[in-house]
């Protein structure tokens, strides 16, 4: 049992992409805190918002396998591909799922209020990141 959490402490991209997102979900927490002047704990674990902590967890995990495997092997070029990935995904499909999210908050915010709906919860709007946000 003690091999297996000194191999997980040793194994330097896991821990450089847990550090990488610590670091940006703290950087946001902050970075909230100083906007709204409130404390917003959910910052620490929500996604959407800048800095991208799924763009910084992948990106170090990517940059750390190819300093420790080699920048040449299989192993980089699918971390980079799950890289790519990722940042798509969170540039363009969750990006428009918020935006999505935008349109029908407001259809329901102008239902009458008989309407079963009228009072449903609204949905999150933040889940993506625009392009300069990356």
């Amino acid at each position: 049992m003690s091999s297996s959490w000194s191999s997980i402490l040793t194994n330097y991209p896991l821990i450089s992409a847990f550090i990488a997102f610590v670091i940006a979900q703290t950087i946001k927490f902050f970075t909230s805190w100083y906007k709204e002047k409130q404390w917003d704990l959910k910052q620490l674990v929500g996604s959407g918002g800048m800095p991208s902590s799924h763009s910084s967890t992948v990106t170090a995990l990517a940059t750390a396998i190819g300093f420790q495997e080699g920048f040449g092997g299989a192993l980089f070029a699918t971390a980079l591909i799950l890289a790519c990935i990722v940042m798509y995904d969170a540039t363009d499909v969750r990006l428009h799922a918020g935006r999505q999210a935008e349109v029908l908050n407001q259809i329901v915010y102008e239902l009458p209020a008989e309407h079963p709906l009228a009072e449903s919860r609204p949905l999150r709007e933040l889940l993506g990141h625009t392009p300069p946000q990356q």
